[in-house]
């Protein structure tokens, strides 16, 4: 049987969190009022038990009376980790080899929106851009984490579209802050799947569709920086800490590598799936009129 998986959303204007199973929505946060969010429940060490349980309760919601909010609703930190699969980095044509360290960049929790929520395009840019990428949820504090140590860190697996402003990736000399927190741009979700083992993700597909057209397809055992590489590189400078978000980089095929560019617009539907994990669908619209 496999393990229930959990998700934060909204029933009646409350935010939630329950699992998601075969019967409907178990609404698990109605049973455990000591831990408020998703957060206090990896933090208590607790997020596999409550997925295992689940199981024993009848549904208390159908799956289409809920609206999916990002799985952590307060993350202390997302990390993004840029340019971490070896088509992606022979990208930019600069001849240069793959870095020794990843490149890493800051997200912001109001930049997402949850599962079958639509991505906002602003009025700023028309250069709304995908990026379908496996999260890693931390769910055990750690500085200085050995790599041999870093799975232990792991709680649970999700994805994202990294979603992205195009040209204010490159508004300034260096950073690329801008392009990648605009409101509502990318999504997280649609669940958390409780970490196993490391057979749960050394070699899983990740692919992209957009509009149901293959767009961006790897394989996690490519990536240029491993899991346990990135665990233990964050985490030499920064605590990673539970309900942490580490999102690990984005295959080959987005909108701006095409000649001309395809960039996402309205009615658009993005599709980031990968093995074990599920299926991370939105829709686009433009700011104002979601």
């Amino acid at each position: 049987m496999s393990m229930a998986r959990l998700a934060t959303f909204t029933v009646g204007g409350k935010a939630r969190y329950g699992a998601i199973t075969g019967k409907g929505v178990v609404d698990l946060s109605a049973r455990h009022g000591q831990w408020p969010t998703l957060r206090e429940v990896i933090e208590a060490g607790a997020l596999r038990r409550l997925a295992e349980e689940a199981d024993a309760f009848a549904a208390d919601f159908p799956l289409d009376a809920i609206a999916y909010d990002i799985p952590i609703p307060s993350p202390e930190k997302i990390i993004c980790v840029g340019v971490n699969y070896p088509d992606r980095n022979e990208e930019y044509k600069d001849g240069q080899a793959a870095p020794a360290n990843p490149s890493l960049f800051i997200r912001f929790p109001r930049s997402f929106v949850g599962h079958g929520a639509p991505l906002v395009r602003p009025p700023d840019s028309s250069q709304l851009d995908y990026e379908g990428e496996v999260v890693i949820v931390i769910g055990k504090a750690g500085r200085r984490i050995a790599q041999a140590d870093a799975l232990g860190h792991i709680a649970a697996l999700s994805l994202c579209n990294e979603g992205t402003i195009r040209d204010w990736v490159r508004h300034a000399k260096f950073n690329v802050t801008q392009g990648k927190n605009f409101d509502r741009s990318g999504s997280i979700g649609p669940w958390l799947v409780p970490f196993t083992d490391e057979a749960q993700i050394a070699d899983i597909a990740l692919t992209t569709r957009v509009n149901g057209e293959l767009r961006q397809q790897d394989r996690t055992s490519r990536m240029i920086f491993s899991f346990r590489k990135i665990i233990a590189y964050i985490s030499t400078f920064t605590t990673l800490v539970p309900g942490d978000i580490i999102v690990t980089g984005t295959p080959t095929g987005a909108g701006a590598r095409f000649e001309p560019p395809i960039w996402l617009k309205p009615g658009d539907v993005i599709e980031v799936e990968a093995e074990g994990v599920g299926v991370l669908r939105n829709g686009v619209v433009d700011e104002g009129t979601s």
